[in-house]
């Protein structure tokens, strides 16, 4: 597909996020914090009934641009975690081309690229540049 600026990326929805998805986040980036996947340590510390995941969507936020452009297509990728998503969530990534250029003959598009939950708020945001081959 040829994009153009101002283009609106293809939506990504994620299924409801799971206690298993949390730990094996949480386990793959060696934060074992409990308060990632167990709901009396989200208390604790001042998370009733919300669990922190910010690997899992900034993760996802990856797959989006993968998943729009193609494997192993983009050539930066920077993402920042920006809220809290309770289990059950539904995450979906959105996105729009702000530019494109070229680099050795090859195109990208710069993207702006974000990951909210059911009720609109961003829990991650950030820019991608992806190679267009």
């Amino acid at each position: 597909m040829k994009y153009q600026k101002g283009d609106a990326l293809p939506e990504l929805v994620k299924d409801p996020v799971s206690r298993t998805q949390l730990v094996k986040y949480a386990g793959a980036s060696g934060d074992y914090n409990s308060i990632h996947y167990d709901d009396e340590a989200a208390r604790a510390g001042g998370l009733e009934g919300v669990i922190a995941h910010g690997m899992l969507s900034m993760g996802f936020l990856g797959q989006f641009v993968e998943t729009t452009f193609g494997a192993g297509s983009y050539k930066r990728l920077e993402v920042r975690f920006q809220g809290m998503v309770k289990l059950g969530e539904v995450i979906t990534c959105r996105g729009v081309v702000t530019d494109l250029a070229e680099e050795n003959g090859r195109e990208y598009a710069a993207c702006d690229i974000e990951a909210v939950d059911s009720e609109g708020r961003v829990v991650t945001k950030g820019e991608a540049q992806a190679w267009l081959d």
